[in-house]
């Protein structure tokens, strides 16, 4: 069998629910490696927009996944054009860097000049997409519509009320603790030393400083 990569890419974590998602691009890339006789030998993807000519800077599984294609001498195999890019200037991009890659939906026999002309309809089709949505928008403002969400003031009041509340059920949590290290004489810089020595991490995650154990406190007006 000839060996191959794998390369799937969503623009964000939504996308995964979609018909493009990770499950579907990764289906589509082994029925076709089952049908051509390809071995996948390893398999990247990114979460990251597929905009612009500039795109594999932003897209570090990309990357990684030409390298490694190119390390042993094989393909990159995608589900579908768009998930490399509906930018012409990005696919030309591509094949400079002189490592083939196949689309599964194309068949393996498309050569570069079809490649081209496939993204170049792609980056048409994007672009007319955002024009119709664009002239639509602007028709319905010119009618009177009220474009936007009209829950999403009372959506984003909510979530600060959750994140009020979180932060709070975890300070009232902490400060038994802090108080019980700071009652040893410990400065703020000391206590939280000792938080973080005793592997307690804070609200995010992460390490405690002595701004994070002042801002407990004042939440408890000490």
């Amino acid at each position: 069998m000839k060996p191959a990569i794998s390369y799937m890419r969503v623009s964000t974590d939504k996308q995964g629910k979609s018909g493009l998602g990770l499950e579907a691009q990764r289906q589509a890339i082994a029925r076709f490696a089952q049908v051509q006789d390809f071995e996948l030998i390893a398999e990247f993807q990114d979460v990251e927009t597929g905009k612009g000519a500039d795109a594999l800077s932003k897209r570090p599984q990309l990357a990684a996944a030409l390298a490694e294609a190119k390390r042993n001498g094989c393909p990159v195999i995608v589900a579908k054009l768009c998930r490399l890019s509906r930018d012409v200037a990005f696919i030309s991009g591509l094949m400079a860097k002189r490592v083939p890659f196949i689309v599964a939906e194309l068949g393996p026999d498309v050569d570069s000049f079809m490649l081209h002309i496939y993204a170049a309809v792609a980056e048409k089709e994007r672009s007319m997409i955002a024009q119709r949505t664009k002239d639509a928008l602007a028709a319905a403002k010119a009618r009177g519509v009220k474009l936007g969400n009209p829950n999403i003031a009372k959506a984003q009041k909510a979530a600060a009320q959750r994140r009020m509340a979180i932060a709070d059920g975890f300070a009232a949590n902490a400060l038994p603790i802090i108080r019980e290290i700071q009652a040893t004489g410990a400065s703020m810089r000391k206590t939280a030393a000792a938080l973080n020595a005793r592997g307690i991490p804070t609200a995010r995650g992460g390490t405690w400083a002595a701004t994070q154990i002042s801002d407990i406190l004042k939440r408890d007006g000490v």
